[in-house]
């Protein structure tokens, strides 16, 4: 049945070409909504209501994720079986323990994966014909390290993703290891191995090379701070279809973190999270607690040209306190690199991995988990190979200590990868490897070797 005529609505025209962008306005709009209600829930007194919008922040992540994966698999369904890209010897295995994990069916699992129930079927006839070894097979090394070195170091690289081939090799030698980066990244490229019972130049130095002329040179700790602003997101991003395109930066939405930063050492000295774009008395306030905190204080303070900086009140208080303002080119990417470079870090490793929250005093914590184990337990390159904190309070390096030598028929005499140290003890040592975490985070990882009996 048919409207009357003057009860019907006229439509723009064009109009179906409005329902997308439409569609994209209240999405935007209804996350913009939510990021309120939540944060405010996150301030309530009562538990159940923290815990409850904390748990459907997590069902929201869940649900993107798994749109993701369908938009994905509908992509990859576009493409003929026979033209699809083979999974790996590794994933394989991973597949069929995820099928046992999980109860699938051999139709389920070819589903989830886009393959035949042929090929689920073969791999599980391969696996127990062969054992593991069967479906993924092991060649011998091309190296002549023992096969538990190389499983330590894929372990490793499985329980740490976030560590590369650089930093794998300078954990391990902290841990008494001393392998080559190159040696490194070469196991990681090979098929797992069954478990088993350019010159690092001086910080000043290097400034001097990268940017061909030298500022500020630090001598010893505290003598140049870096400081710099950062906006963390709460949400993924801030891009929203309406102008100016982009969300208020501030809270629910971001919050804003201040980190300093000794030049010398690499060492976090301090970090402050403000929940709108901080002011220059604000700024000042947070360099007088870092200041208090450290007791001591530097010569030199290096920032961009932020208006928390370039100003005159900033420049007033640097005066009053004897510190001599430097600042990084407008523009000029690298200029602030060294504190830039942590803010990076602290992002891509730290806070990456979890969801940041809405309320203060979370965020507090994760980043203070982060920073002390920056300064405690993560090697430098810079540093060669030493952290923060050995630098800044000029203790022995773990990385020069006696190390450890798998190969048994490797010369005492003979040199290792750098740092040359000697061996401690007989070499052929078999140890095993013990990955702990820092507050159970499971991205601060502590690596210690020990030794089998």
């Amino acid at each position: 049945m048919s409207l009357p005529r003057a009860s019907r609505i006229r439509l723009p025209k064009g109009w179906p070409g409005h329902i997308g962008e439409a569609i994209l306005h209240v999405i935007s709009l209804a996350q913009f909504a939510l990021a309120h209600v939540r944060g405010r829930a996150a301030y309530r007194l009562d538990a159940r209501i923290r815990l409850a919008a904390q748990c459907d922040s997590l069902q929201q992540e869940v649900a993107l994720l798994h749109e993701e994966l369908r938009i994905k698999d509908a992509r990859m369904a576009l493409v003929k079986p026979r033209n699809r890209p083979h999974y790996p010897a590794q994933e394989r295995l991973a597949i069929l323990m995820l099928r046992s994990a999980r109860g699938w069916s051999l139709e389920q699992t070819a589903k989830n994966f886009l393959v035949t129930k042929a090929t689920i079927a073969y791999w599980n006839r391969r696996l127990r014909e062969g054992g593991a070894d069967e479906l993924i097979k092991v060649p011998e090394p091309a190296n002549k390290f023992p096969d538990f070195v190389r499983y330590s170091v894929q372990r490793l690289k499985t329980l740490c993703p976030g560590l590369g081939k650089v930093k794998i090799a300078q954990v391990l030698c902290r841990a008494g290891l001393h392998l080559a980066t190159s040696t490194v990244g070469r196991i990681i490229k090979e098929k797992p191995a069954p478990p088993s019972t350019d010159d690092i130049v001086a910080p000043a130095e290097k400034s001097k090379r990268s940017t061909g002329k030298v500022v500020v040179a630090a001598d010893h700790p505290n003598h140049v701070w870096h400081i710099d602003l950062t906006a963390v997101p709460i949400l993924p991003g801030f891009w929203v279809p309406w102008l100016p395109n982009a969300l208020p930066q501030c809270w629910p939405f971001c919050w804003w973190v201040g980190i300093v930063i000794d030049h010398f050492s690499r060492r976090a000295m301090g970090f402050y999270i403000w929940r709108t774009r901080p002011t220059t008395k604000a700024v000042q306030a947070f360099l007088n607690r870092t200041i208090h905190e450290a007791g001591t204080t530097p010569k030199y303070l290096i920032s961009d040209k932020g208006v928390q900086f370039w100003c005159n009140d900033y420049k007033a208080w640097c005066l009053e306190h004897g510190i001599e303002p430097r600042f990084g080119a407008v523009g000029q990417h690298g200029s602030i690199a060294v504190v830039e470079r942590f803010i990076r870090t602290l992002k891509e490793s730290g806070l990456r991995q979890i969801v940041v929250p809405f309320r203060r005093q979370d965020l507090r914590d994760h980043i203070g988990w982060f920073m002390f184990w920056y300064n405690e337990f993560r090697p430098h390159m810079t540093l060669e190979g030493k952290t923060p904190n050995e630098v800044y309070h000029a203790s022995p390096p773990a990385n020069e200590q006696p190390r450890i030598e798998p190969r048994s028929r490797w010369p005492v005499t003979a040199g290792c990868a750098k740092p040359h140290v000697p061996v401690d003890g007989e070499p052929g040592t078999v140890f095993q490897l013990q990955v702990a975490y820092h507050a159970e985070q499971r991205h601060l990882p502590l690596v210690t070797l020990r030794r089998a009996a």
